[in-house]
């Protein structure tokens, strides 16, 4: 028992003897794994710290493109609105609306949810560019009617006062130019305003020309402009107008904007209504039953002046119609024609 004791003893204190061996053995391995551990911790952190760089990178990235996204929109905005007037103004003038294709603006998405940056993009300039052509369609429909009322006008002899591009509701004092840039959208903007405002300046020169028939109904032209047989003496004599028959107490319209000029009796003529227009022209209805303008009363395409009827030298009643310029007369038939064309073009024939 005492030996068994004794080595007992022996056994613990060699034992407590290399503790601190065993202690710092163990240390030591507990060391080695801490270290190790504390190093793949170490390489953890620095793995997350390059992750979560990337990350905010990434997210700053996300941030700048949704920044440049939300402007675009802002934009998109201001040229749908831009482009919302400009289709009510060309409603206004005739032109017909051009159909906006696309769908409403697209909200700029938030960080979360993995926002699809590259789709939104693609929606805002595919949307930016249906409302520029928009607005391109908007100019390029009025210019092709300004040059085809322009073309019209200009076989007639007549002059239209269009505004110049660029120059219609300007002004300002002259300042020295700054750095910043003008915005293109803005310049389109006043640049497709310029081509509606020329084209409003062309079709009001087209309602002040007398290219609209100054009678409707069942009708027949019974005489044209020229030389003719005279139906009185049967010799050839010039017929200065264009003769319409139709039934007594016909409705007679002015052929265009203007002033009645004159309202009375003229020899030959019978009762007689002038209306003065612009470019020095004026249009003449004779052999009338009635007349229902007075001596400077401003009237419109399509406005009644007249009655038809058979007064001063005429064999029954019909609509003597005259389009002069000074002292000459000239063939009502390019102006009626022209107004035909005229018509078609504008949507209104």
């Amino acid at each position: 028992m005492f030996a068994v004791l004794l080595g007992g003893n022996a056994l613990s204190g060699t034992a407590l003897l290399m503790a601190p061996d065993i202690a710092r053995l163990m240390g030591g391995q507990n060391e080695l794994v801490v270290t190790a551990y504390e190093d793949r911790l170490a390489q953890m952190r620095v793995e997350i710290d390059r992750l979560h760089s990337r990350s905010y990178a990434q997210a700053g990235d996300i941030n700048l493109q949704l920044q440049e996204l939300s402007q675009q929109q802002d934009v998109l905005l201001e040229q749908h609105q831009l482009v919302k007037a400009l289709v009510e103004k060309a409603d206004q003038l005739g032109i017909a609306s051009i159909e906006m294709r696309g769908t409403p603006p697209v909200a700029a998405p938030t960080i979360s949810g993995n926002p699809d940056v590259a789709a939104t993009a693609a929606s805002v300039n595919q949307m930016m560019t249906e409302t520029q052509q928009a607005m391109v369609g908007i100019a390029s429909a009025a210019n092709e009617r300004t040059d085809g009322i322009v073309s019209e006008m200009d076989r007639l002899g007549i002059a239209l006062e269009l505004p110049e591009a660029g120059l219609s509701g300007v002004g300002g004092p002259l300042l020295e130019a700054s750095d910043g840039e003008g915005s293109p959208m803005i310049d389109d903007a006043n640049s497709v305003m310029d081509a509606l405002m020329r084209y409003k300046a062309a079709r009001d020169g087209v309602n002040s020309a007398p290219v609209h028939m100054p009678i409707s109904g069942n009708f027949r032209q019974s005489s044209t402009f020229g030389n003719r047989s005279d139906p009185f003496t049967g010799r050839k004599a010039f017929h200065s107008g264009l003769d319409f028959a139709a039934a007594s107490g016909t409705t007679v319209f002015s052929a265009a904007d203007g002033v009645v000029s004159f309202v009375g009796d003229r020899s030959g003529y019978g009762k007689v209504v002038e209306v003065r227009h612009a470019n020095g022209i004026v249009s003449r209805y004779a052999h009338l039953s009635a007349q229902l303008a007075r001596e400077g009363q401003k009237v419109t395409t399509g406005t009644p002046i007249a009655k038809v009827g058979s007064t001063g030298r005429s064999t029954g009643p019909h609509l003597h119609f005259e389009v002069r310029r000074g002292e000459n007369a000239l063939d009502p038939k390019p102006f009626l024609d022209a107004g035909k064309r005229l018509g078609v073009m504008l949507g209104q024939g």
